[in-house]
């Protein structure tokens, strides 16, 4: 399994903001496309108006295919419109992680 972690820093005020819109117009959409939600997170301690969230794909193809295919519909279009819109980010890290081999997740 290959994991696509992201990790969102968020400009102050604006994390509930973003989850709300995201919620609503972004996880409809990549849970239609991606499909393999491993988890999404908050942070309480540490870096401070964080989001990170994990999707897995069987391999870099497989990502590829996945969000090209979301990259063609119209309701990924309006939430990165809308997202654009909110203008909540203050810095975002994307990663490709993969499993150990005694990892509970493979």
């Amino acid at each position: 399994m290959y994991i696509d972690h992201r990790t969102y820093t968020f400009k102050p005020l604006m994390m509930g903001k973003w989850l709300a819109l995201y919620e609503e117009y972004g996880l409809p959409v990549q849970t239609k496309y991606l499909g393999n939600l491993i988890g999404f997170f908050q942070t309480e301690i540490g870096t401070l108006n964080q989001v990170v969230h994990l999707w897995g794909f069987t391999d870099l193809n497989d990502r590829a295919k996945r969000r090209a295919d979301m990259s063609k519909d119209p309701a990924w279009h309006e939430f990165i419109r809308r997202n654009e819109e909110l203008a909540a980010f203050a810095h975002q890290e994307n990663k490709i992680v993969v499993p150990v081999k005694f990892s509970p997740i493979k």
